[in-house]
Protein backbone atom coordinates (compact mmCIF):
# COMPACT_ATOMS: atom_id res chain seq x y z
CA UNK A 1 0.00 0.00 0.00
CA UNK A 2 1.16 3.08 -1.20
CA UNK A 3 0.66 5.96 1.48
CA UNK A 4 -1.90 8.73 1.26
CA UNK A 5 0.88 11.13 2.56
CA UNK A 6 4.12 10.37 0.47
CA UNK A 7 3.32 12.74 -2.37
CA UNK A 8 1.98 16.18 -3.03
CA UNK A 9 -0.53 17.28 -6.01
CA UNK A 10 1.66 20.32 -7.13
CA UNK A 11 -0.47 21.15 -9.79
CA UNK A 12 -2.52 23.85 -7.55
CA UNK A 13 1.06 24.26 -5.26
CA UNK A 14 3.08 25.85 -7.04
CA UNK A 15 1.13 28.78 -8.66
CA UNK A 16 0.04 29.29 -5.11
CA UNK A 17 3.91 29.88 -3.23
CA UNK A 18 4.52 31.19 -6.17
CA UNK A 19 1.71 33.93 -5.77
CA UNK A 20 2.24 34.04 -1.91
CA UNK A 21 5.68 34.06 -0.96
CA UNK A 22 7.78 36.55 -2.20
CA UNK A 23 10.99 35.85 -4.14
CA UNK A 24 10.04 32.02 -4.50
CA UNK A 25 10.27 31.71 -8.11
CA UNK A 26 8.73 28.59 -9.64
CA UNK A 27 8.39 25.42 -8.28
CA UNK A 28 10.84 22.69 -9.69
CA UNK A 29 9.72 19.43 -6.95
CA UNK A 30 8.45 18.42 -3.59
CA UNK A 31 10.45 15.38 -2.25
CA UNK A 32 8.93 13.89 0.80
CA UNK A 33 11.62 13.71 4.14
CA UNK A 34 12.00 9.85 5.25
CA UNK A 35 10.96 11.51 8.73
CA UNK A 36 7.90 13.09 10.15
CA UNK A 37 5.91 10.59 11.09
CA UNK A 38 3.32 12.86 12.58
CA UNK A 39 3.30 15.37 10.05
CA UNK A 40 4.94 14.72 6.85
CA UNK A 41 7.44 16.96 5.45
CA UNK A 42 8.88 17.85 2.06
CA UNK A 43 11.89 19.61 0.64
CA UNK A 44 10.56 22.09 -1.88
CA UNK A 45 12.67 22.44 -4.28
CA UNK A 46 12.36 26.28 -6.13
CA UNK A 47 13.97 27.99 -8.89
CA UNK A 48 15.24 30.53 -6.11
CA UNK A 49 16.30 28.00 -3.65
CA UNK A 50 14.92 25.29 -1.20
CA UNK A 51 12.17 25.57 1.07
CA UNK A 52 10.45 23.09 3.62
CA UNK A 53 6.63 22.35 3.64
CA UNK A 54 5.28 20.82 6.81
CA UNK A 55 1.47 19.57 6.07
CA UNK A 56 -1.46 18.34 8.38
CA UNK A 57 -2.12 14.25 7.25
CA UNK A 58 -5.38 13.64 5.03
CA UNK A 59 -7.77 11.75 6.21
CA UNK A 60 -9.86 11.44 9.95
CA UNK A 61 -7.35 12.67 12.15
CA UNK A 62 -7.79 12.14 16.31
CA UNK A 63 -8.75 15.42 17.52
CA UNK A 64 -6.11 18.52 18.06
CA UNK A 65 -3.63 16.62 16.82
CA UNK A 66 -0.88 17.50 13.97
CA UNK A 67 -1.48 21.36 14.72
CA UNK A 68 0.92 22.59 12.06
CA UNK A 69 -0.97 25.94 12.45
CA UNK A 70 0.47 26.26 16.23
CA UNK A 71 3.82 24.71 14.88
CA UNK A 72 4.07 28.00 12.27
CA UNK A 73 2.80 30.03 15.59
CA UNK A 74 5.31 29.09 17.72
CA UNK A 75 8.59 29.06 15.45
CA UNK A 76 7.43 32.41 13.97
CA UNK A 77 7.10 34.12 17.75
CA UNK A 78 10.39 32.31 18.73
CA UNK A 79 12.63 33.75 16.02
CA UNK A 80 12.99 36.78 17.89
CA UNK A 81 14.30 34.60 20.76
CA UNK A 82 17.71 33.46 21.53
CA UNK A 83 16.08 29.83 20.64
CA UNK A 84 17.35 28.48 17.27
CA UNK A 85 14.14 28.02 14.72
CA UNK A 86 13.68 28.15 11.04
CA UNK A 87 12.52 31.20 9.41
CA UNK A 88 9.12 30.81 8.32
CA UNK A 89 7.13 32.18 5.52
CA UNK A 90 3.69 31.36 4.88
CA UNK A 91 0.67 29.02 6.43
CA UNK A 92 -2.15 27.78 4.31
CA UNK A 93 -5.18 27.27 6.10
CA UNK A 94 -6.77 27.12 2.45
CA UNK A 95 -6.93 23.12 2.46
CA UNK A 96 -7.88 22.51 -1.34
CA UNK A 97 -4.24 23.82 -2.49
CA UNK A 98 -2.81 20.12 -1.78
CA UNK A 99 -5.74 18.33 0.58
CA UNK A 100 -4.92 19.52 4.37
CA UNK A 101 -3.22 22.51 5.86
CA UNK A 102 0.47 23.83 5.66
CA UNK A 103 3.42 25.93 6.10
CA UNK A 104 6.31 26.92 4.51
CA UNK A 105 9.55 27.35 6.36
CA UNK A 106 13.49 28.03 5.57
CA UNK A 107 15.44 24.79 4.49
CA UNK A 108 18.36 24.25 6.90
CA UNK A 109 21.52 22.87 5.92
CA UNK A 110 23.11 20.95 8.63
CA UNK A 111 23.68 17.57 10.59
CA UNK A 112 20.54 15.58 11.94
CA UNK A 113 22.01 12.73 14.27
CA UNK A 114 19.30 10.06 14.76
CA UNK A 115 21.74 7.56 16.88
CA UNK A 116 21.56 9.39 20.60
CA UNK A 117 25.23 8.21 21.07
CA UNK A 118 26.42 9.66 18.30
CA UNK A 119 29.02 7.17 17.06
CA UNK A 120 30.55 8.90 14.41
CA UNK A 121 31.74 11.45 16.73
CA UNK A 122 34.59 12.12 18.49
CA UNK A 123 34.52 11.75 22.63
CA UNK A 124 34.89 15.57 23.57
CA UNK A 125 32.44 16.67 20.49
CA UNK A 126 29.62 14.10 21.79
CA UNK A 127 29.67 16.30 25.65
CA UNK A 128 30.29 19.48 23.38
CA UNK A 129 26.68 18.52 21.72
CA UNK A 130 24.58 17.51 24.40
CA UNK A 131 25.46 20.57 26.60
CA UNK A 132 24.31 22.44 23.47
CA UNK A 133 21.03 20.83 23.68
CA UNK A 134 21.12 21.60 27.48
CA UNK A 135 21.79 25.63 26.86
CA UNK A 136 18.74 25.34 24.36
CA UNK A 137 16.44 23.77 26.60
CA UNK A 138 17.26 26.21 29.46
CA UNK A 139 17.39 29.51 26.65
CA UNK A 140 13.35 28.04 25.60
CA UNK A 141 12.36 27.49 29.49
CA UNK A 142 13.45 31.12 30.04
CA UNK A 143 10.95 32.69 27.16
CA UNK A 144 9.12 35.31 27.99
CA UNK A 145 5.69 34.00 26.52
CA UNK A 146 4.20 37.28 26.93
CA UNK A 147 6.75 39.44 25.88
CA UNK A 148 6.90 37.75 22.30
CA UNK A 149 2.71 37.37 21.48
CA UNK A 150 2.22 33.86 22.79
CA UNK A 151 0.74 34.79 26.03
CA UNK A 152 -2.48 32.87 25.04
CA UNK A 153 -0.17 29.86 23.55
CA UNK A 154 -1.57 26.93 26.43
CA UNK A 155 -3.49 27.44 29.87
CA UNK A 156 -1.48 27.97 32.88
CA UNK A 157 -1.70 25.75 36.08
CA UNK A 158 -3.19 21.92 35.94
CA UNK A 159 -0.59 20.86 32.97
CA UNK A 160 0.18 17.81 34.49
CA UNK A 161 -3.58 16.81 34.99
CA UNK A 162 -4.77 17.72 31.93
CA UNK A 163 -1.56 16.28 29.64
CA UNK A 164 -2.62 13.01 31.64
CA UNK A 165 -6.39 13.09 30.58
CA UNK A 166 -5.44 14.27 27.04
CA UNK A 167 -3.38 11.08 26.32
CA UNK A 168 -5.61 9.05 28.10
CA UNK A 169 -8.13 9.99 25.41
CA UNK A 170 -5.63 9.82 22.39
CA UNK A 171 -4.26 6.72 23.70
CA UNK A 172 -7.71 5.52 24.00
CA UNK A 173 -9.31 6.66 20.61
CA UNK A 174 -6.15 4.92 18.79
CA UNK A 175 -6.31 1.58 21.00
CA UNK A 176 -6.12 -1.40 18.78
CA UNK A 177 -5.57 -4.42 21.56
CA UNK A 178 -5.65 -4.04 26.01
CA UNK A 179 -2.18 -2.99 26.96
CA UNK A 180 -2.16 -3.86 31.05
CA UNK A 181 0.77 -2.18 31.94
CA UNK A 182 -0.57 1.03 30.26
CA UNK A 183 -3.70 1.32 31.87
CA UNK A 184 -2.03 0.42 35.09
CA UNK A 185 0.08 3.01 34.41
CA UNK A 186 -2.80 5.74 33.72
CA UNK A 187 -4.04 4.76 37.19
CA UNK A 188 -0.84 5.11 38.98
CA UNK A 189 -0.07 8.87 37.14
CA UNK A 190 -3.52 9.74 37.54
CA UNK A 191 -2.99 8.86 41.45
CA UNK A 192 0.29 10.45 42.29
CA UNK A 193 0.20 13.63 40.07
CA UNK A 194 1.97 16.12 42.33
CA UNK A 195 0.99 19.73 43.36
CA UNK A 196 1.24 22.07 40.77
CA UNK A 197 4.41 24.17 41.48
CA UNK A 198 3.46 27.23 39.80
CA UNK A 199 6.43 27.44 37.13
CA UNK A 200 4.93 27.82 33.84
CA UNK A 201 7.23 28.01 30.31
CA UNK A 202 7.31 27.37 26.94
CA UNK A 203 7.63 24.09 26.23
CA UNK A 204 8.62 21.93 23.14
CA UNK A 205 6.53 18.83 23.74
CA UNK A 206 9.11 16.66 21.74
CA UNK A 207 12.39 17.66 22.95
CA UNK A 208 14.93 14.96 21.53
CA UNK A 209 18.45 15.07 19.62
CA UNK A 210 16.70 13.99 16.26
CA UNK A 211 14.44 17.11 16.13
CA UNK A 212 17.25 19.59 15.75
CA UNK A 213 19.88 20.36 12.92
CA UNK A 214 23.11 21.14 14.23
CA UNK A 215 25.79 23.16 12.26
CA UNK A 216 27.83 20.96 10.13
CA UNK A 217 31.07 21.44 12.30
CA UNK A 218 30.94 22.13 16.04
CA UNK A 219 28.16 21.74 18.68
CA UNK A 220 26.03 24.45 17.71
CA UNK A 221 22.08 23.91 17.18
CA UNK A 222 20.99 25.77 14.18
CA UNK A 223 17.44 25.40 14.19
CA UNK A 224 14.93 23.31 16.46
CA UNK A 225 12.06 21.28 14.65
CA UNK A 226 8.73 19.42 15.49
CA UNK A 227 6.74 21.94 17.59
CA UNK A 228 3.32 20.21 17.12
CA UNK A 229 3.04 19.42 21.02
CA UNK A 230 4.66 22.72 22.13
CA UNK A 231 2.41 24.67 24.81
CA UNK A 232 2.63 27.03 28.00
CA UNK A 233 3.28 24.15 30.73
CA UNK A 234 5.56 22.89 32.70
CA UNK A 235 9.31 22.86 32.19
CA UNK A 236 10.16 19.76 33.94
CA UNK A 237 8.40 17.83 31.19
CA UNK A 238 10.30 18.93 28.45
CA UNK A 239 13.78 17.88 30.92
CA UNK A 240 12.15 14.55 31.65
CA UNK A 241 11.18 13.83 28.06
CA UNK A 242 14.79 14.24 26.87
CA UNK A 243 16.20 12.24 29.46
CA UNK A 244 14.43 8.97 28.74
CA UNK A 245 17.10 8.94 25.96
CA UNK A 246 19.53 7.75 28.75
CA UNK A 247 17.07 5.16 29.42
CA UNK A 248 15.48 3.82 26.18
CA UNK A 249 17.09 0.96 24.88
CA UNK A 250 20.47 1.25 22.43
CA UNK A 251 19.49 -0.72 20.16
CA UNK A 252 16.10 -1.13 17.71
CA UNK A 253 14.08 2.00 16.56
CA UNK A 254 14.55 4.44 19.53
CA UNK A 255 18.35 4.55 18.93
CA UNK A 256 18.37 5.40 23.29
CA UNK A 257 21.59 5.86 25.63
CA UNK A 258 20.66 2.54 27.62
CA UNK A 259 22.88 0.12 28.55
CA UNK A 260 25.96 2.02 27.20
CA UNK A 261 28.84 3.40 28.73
CA UNK A 262 28.21 7.05 28.65
CA UNK A 263 31.36 8.49 30.58
CA UNK A 264 33.51 6.15 27.66
CA UNK A 265 31.48 7.72 25.46
CA UNK A 266 31.90 11.21 26.87
CA UNK A 267 27.84 12.03 26.89
CA UNK A 268 27.36 13.49 30.64
CA UNK A 269 25.10 10.70 33.44
CA UNK A 270 21.56 12.06 33.40
CA UNK A 271 22.09 13.77 37.04
CA UNK A 272 25.02 15.58 35.53
CA UNK A 273 23.00 16.76 32.70
CA UNK A 274 19.95 18.12 34.95
CA UNK A 275 22.18 19.73 36.96
CA UNK A 276 23.39 21.93 34.05
CA UNK A 277 19.59 22.64 33.28
CA UNK A 278 18.87 23.70 36.98
CA UNK A 279 22.57 25.89 37.04
CA UNK A 280 20.95 27.27 33.99
CA UNK A 281 17.48 27.96 34.76
CA UNK A 282 18.04 28.65 38.28
CA UNK A 283 16.25 25.37 39.43
CA UNK A 284 17.08 23.88 43.11
CA UNK A 285 16.00 20.39 43.44
CA UNK A 286 13.42 18.44 41.45
CA UNK A 287 11.01 16.16 43.42
CA UNK A 288 8.81 13.62 42.22
CA UNK A 289 11.44 13.30 39.17
CA UNK A 290 10.50 9.47 38.76
CA UNK A 291 6.71 10.90 37.96
CA UNK A 292 7.75 13.24 35.41
CA UNK A 293 9.72 10.20 33.85
CA UNK A 294 7.03 8.09 33.89
CA UNK A 295 4.76 10.32 32.42
CA UNK A 296 7.18 11.29 29.59
CA UNK A 297 6.92 7.25 29.03
CA UNK A 298 3.43 7.31 29.07
CA UNK A 299 3.02 10.04 26.81
CA UNK A 300 5.63 8.35 24.05
CA UNK A 301 3.60 5.16 24.66
CA UNK A 302 -0.11 7.11 23.42
CA UNK A 303 1.97 8.94 20.41
CA UNK A 304 3.22 5.87 19.42
CA UNK A 305 -0.08 3.79 19.64
CA UNK A 306 -1.42 6.79 17.56
CA UNK A 307 1.35 6.43 14.96
CA UNK A 308 0.26 2.65 14.82
CA UNK A 309 -3.14 3.10 14.54
CA UNK A 310 -3.03 5.46 11.48
CA UNK A 311 -0.55 2.96 9.78
CA UNK A 312 -3.49 0.65 9.71
CA UNK A 313 -5.91 3.25 8.68
CA UNK A 314 -3.27 4.12 5.89
CA UNK A 315 -2.39 7.08 6.54
CA UNK A 316 1.39 6.91 8.35
CA UNK A 317 3.94 8.68 6.59
CA UNK A 318 6.49 5.45 6.63
CA UNK A 319 3.77 2.13 7.50
CA UNK A 320 6.65 -0.02 8.15
CA UNK A 321 7.94 2.56 11.12
CA UNK A 322 4.68 3.14 12.40
CA UNK A 323 4.30 -0.95 12.84
CA UNK A 324 7.52 -0.99 14.69
CA UNK A 325 6.26 1.79 16.94
CA UNK A 326 3.10 0.32 17.70
CA UNK A 327 4.86 -2.91 18.91
CA UNK A 328 6.81 -0.69 21.08
CA UNK A 329 4.10 0.71 23.78
CA UNK A 330 4.01 -2.10 25.57
CA UNK A 331 7.65 -1.68 26.37
CA UNK A 332 7.32 1.43 27.16
CA UNK A 333 4.66 1.22 29.92
CA UNK A 334 6.84 -1.16 31.45
CA UNK A 335 9.93 0.89 32.10
CA UNK A 336 7.57 3.41 33.22
CA UNK A 337 5.80 0.87 35.32
CA UNK A 338 9.08 -0.18 36.89
CA UNK A 339 10.06 3.81 37.85
CA UNK A 340 7.03 3.97 39.97
CA UNK A 341 7.81 0.94 41.66
CA UNK A 342 11.45 2.58 42.62
CA UNK A 343 9.42 5.77 43.15
CA UNK A 344 8.07 3.74 46.37
CA UNK A 345 11.12 2.53 47.81
CA UNK A 346 11.28 3.09 51.05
Amino acid sequence: MTSATAHIETERLGPYLSANIPGFGRLLSAEKFAGGQSNPTFLINSTEGRFVLRRKPPGTLLKSAHAVDREYQVISALAQTDVPVPRTHHLCTDETVIGSMFYIMDYVDGRIFWDGSLPDLAREERGAIYDSMNAALAALHRVDSAAVGLADYGRPGSYFERQIARWTGQYRASETHPVPSMDALISWLERETPADGGRVSLVHGDYRIDNMIFAPSGPRILAILDWELSTLGHPFADLAYQCMQWRLPSDGIFRGLGGLDRQAYGIPSEDEYIERYCRRTGVGQIDHWPFYLAFSFFRLAAILQGVYKRSLNGNASNPERARRMGEMVPLLAGMAMDLTISSNAP
